[in-house]
């Protein structure tokens, strides 16, 4: 089975498109998936989705609670700040990557955009 094949059948059931080769965006409300992508790029997949912009007040409260919280909560994946974006990142090794692993990651994610919202909110 080919990498993209790979990846699209274990994303049966839940919606998402194909942007281009190896990479594809989950908008899935139903799932508490909005906007993740997931891009093949040799050897891995890595799965993130947009948290929130940082905000210029409270930062270090807030650093402070991300980090917190992936110690914590975020069982799969962790969150991490990319220029002024906050984002959930998760990177799995192709070759061993089964179903599970990637449902997981997947399901983290749900999670913890879920629970940590009302959090999070109180700092943008």
């Amino acid at each position: 089975m080919t990498e993209k094949n790979r990846i699209e059948q274990y994303l049966e059931g839940y919606t998402y498109r194909k942007l281009e080769d190896n990479l594809w965006l989950l908008d899935d409300e139903n799932h508490g998936l909005p906007q993740v992508a997931i891009m093949y790029a040799a050897p891995v997949v890595i799965c993130r989705t947009w948290v929130m912009a940082a905000p210029k007040e409270q930062r270090l409260e807030l650093f402070t609670k991300l980090l917190e919280l992936n110690a914590r909560d975020v069982v799969h994946g962790a969150y991490a700040l990319e220029e002024d974006q906050i984002i959930l990142i998760d990177t799995l090794v192709y070759d061993t990557m089964d179903y599970e692993e990637l449902m997981a990651t997947l399901d983290a994610f749900g999670l913890a955009v879920t629970q940590h919202y009302p959090v999070l909110a109180s700092y943008r």
